[in-house]
């Protein structure tokens, strides 16, 4: 048998580190990936089985591979990052480049400005950032001109022109903003240390500024210049309040970016804190949306080398919840303890944050979106074998073991479906017994559903331990139902999952979304059950003292209730007026029963 194109493309492939790529049989590419070796990790695409179909069909649609080699890993990363940003592959996850972000430039001038910008021309200037959020950067500008006073005007001041008195002084001199440099009232080494200063509060480092400024205050106070000493005082507390608020960690914890992941079946969210002197500069959550089951592992790689470019971060150091390969510049540190470990445990907190408000900003923007996600979290959470977009919760009901009923709630795509709610009367069970209720109503739905070839649901939750499980499962196996649907049960003292054939039951994180909904469910059923129980025992309150007259149906009753709204008017009502309802002989035994005692 001749050999495949593809087949022949893989023998020809290099053991070396690199990037390659798939394309289908129009020519156009669809994955890009990175390797160590490129031979091998393609050829484990065409001879391993894939769990995820989507992996199935991309294999199927490949015709074509193309690889290129690098010298490194590192090289690896990068390219492949640069080509799905470029290309945006179908089978990639999506990077998009976002030049919209804040920067704080410190223009490439005599007397240089500090501006805010989101536009980096590269004529020799600084730029700090960028910053995820305008408000940080007002901030910092506004702790900047409050300490420093600089000129706010765009002129150009070329010696000659402040020699040649081309400029006069602005209000912002008058207001003491500003020293007056464009007419040689300040001087540029003068101006040159502020801007120093600056550059290192815009690092994170406040040791020098806060050094400066004492000594400053220590002059003036000496010099009985209590005013400007006061000045200076107010300068220094402003300066250590914003350093205050900003450090979370030892200031020896400097040039240090800061990865967390947090993943669910369709969706990543990395966090990225950029760390100078124990400070926070930057905070950043890059959401991904899973294409083909990929591992926090990759996508963490990924996203970090996304993140690094996008802000043009140059750390070394990268602190990470788990070893990576990101090659021989880069020093990955997985934090156990201490002050490293705090700010790896805050940045996952932020990443946790950011996908709680997506998820609640997706729960009403998007309910497709949320509910398919939740079906995918809760078939992977009760190890099912298929999304269960159709749940039914039942319950029994016996108070003090009178009128024993059951309630049957129905939940679709996670949400309850009212109009397929059921509630049971028990039939052939005799006195308060749970698991033969649960028999009797679990074999009676679905021996009704079968029977109407009306859809089963894909997930069946009891209400109660094993004893109700197994009872239930008696009644799937009596229907040829039993494996066919899945089973679950619960118990409410510590939410514990039972599953058939399992002594073991399965523990749920108390604030996972997957064991709220089956609380939600477990309640519905239970105030379900309930409010059908006390209507049932209202009824037989109201009738009972009816019932027990010779000779009077329930036809007779309800259409006595229906006439007279309660038994009280109806003892007190005359014959004529019950004959009026049920005719003469029935309305002579109901007068006598209440008037017996005059006769």
């Amino acid at each position: 048998m001749s050999e495949t194109s593809i087949e022949i493309q893989i023998k020809t492939l290099p053991n070396e580190p690199g990037v390659y790529q798939y394309f289908d049989k129009d020519k156009k590419l669809i994955y890009v990936g990175k390797a160590k070796n490129i031979k091998k990790r393609v050829s484990s695409y065409f001879t391993k089985k894939h769990d995820h179909g989507k992996t199935r069909v991309l294999v199927k649609r490949i015709a074509e591979v193309k690889h290129i080699v690098v010298e490194t890993e590192t090289d690896a990363l990068l390219l492949e990052n640069n080509l799905i940003k470029k290309y945006q592959p179908k089978y990639n996850v999506m990077l998009k480049d976002d030049k919209s972000y804040p920067w704080i430039c410190i223009k490439n001038e005599r007397f240089p400005r500090v501006f805010s910008t989101r536009r980096v021309i590269k004529d020799g200037s600084e730029y700090f950032g960028p910053y995820t959020s305008m408000k940080t950067v007002k901030t910092l500008l506004g702790l900047i001109r409050g300490l420093y006073l600089l000129r706010t005007c765009n002129y150009d001041l070329a010696q000659e022109k402040i020699d040649a008195g081309k400029y006069k002084v602005c209000l912002e001199y008058h207001l003491g903003n500003c020293k007056g440099p464009c007419e040689g009232l300040q001087t540029e080494k003068d101006y040159h240390g502020n801007i120093s200063a600056i550059k290192e509060i815009l690092k994170g480092n406040f040791k020098d500024s806060l050094q400066g400024f004492k000594n400053q205050m220590k002059a003036y106070a000496e010099n009985m210049q209590f005013e400007d000493a006061q000045r200076i005082k107010d300068k220094i507390e402003s300066l250590e309040n914003y350093q205050a608020k900003s450090t979370v960690v030892n200031p020896k914890i400097s040039n240090v970016d800061v990865f967390s992941i947090v993943s669910d079946e369709s969706y990543a969210y990395v966090n990225f804190l950029q760390l100078s002197y124990g400070s926070i500069i930057r905070s950043h959550t890059l959401e991904l949306k899973k294409k083909l089951a990929e591992t926090d592992e990759e996508l963490l790689e990924l996203a970090i080398i996304e993140i690094r470019q996008r802000f043009n971060s140059n750390s070394k150091d990268i602190y990470a919840p788990f070893d990576l390969d990101l090659g021989e510049e880069l020093k990955v540190t997985v934090p156990k303890l201490g002050d490293k470990k705090k700010i790896l445990d805050l940045s996952k907190r932020n990443a946790m944050y950011y996908r709680m408000d997506k998820m609640k900003q997706i729960k009403i923007t998007d309910p497709d979106r949320h509910a398919n996600r939740i079906m995918a979290q809760m078939k992977a959470d009760l190890r099912l074998s298929e999304e269960p977009r159709h749940i039914e919760c039942f319950d029994n009901s016996n108070i003090q073991g009178t009128n024993p009923v059951a309630a049957c709630v129905v939940f679709k795509n996670g949400k309850p479906s009212k109009k397929d709610y059921r509630h049971f009367n028990i039939k052939t069970v005799e006195g308060p017994d749970d698991f033969a209720s649960m028999e009797e109503v679990v074999y009676r739905r679905y021996k009704r559903l079968l029977e109407e070839e009306q859809s089963l649901p894909q997930l069946i939750i009891i209400d109660g331990g094993k004893g109700q499980l197994s009872s239930a499962l008696k009644s799937l196996e009596a229907l040829n139902l039993r494996g066919k649907i899945a089973i679950i049960g619960i118990a409410k003292r510590l939410e514990e999952l039972f599953y058939p054939d399992d002594p073991i039951p399965l523990y749920l994180d108390k604030k996972s979304e997957t064991l709220k909904i089956i609380q939600q469910l477990r309640n519905e059923a239970h105030r379900f059950g309930i409010e059908h129980h006390r209507n049932k025992r209202s009824k037989g309150a109201l009738t009972s003292e009816l019932e027990s007259i010779k000779g009077v149906g329930e036809q007779t009753i309800i259409d006595l209730m229906k006439a007279f709204k309660s038994v009280k008017r109806i003892a007190n009502a005359k014959l004529d007026e019950l004959e009026a309802v049920v005719g003469v002989s029935r309305a002579e035994k109901v007068y006598n029963h209440y008037h017996k005692k005059e006769v």
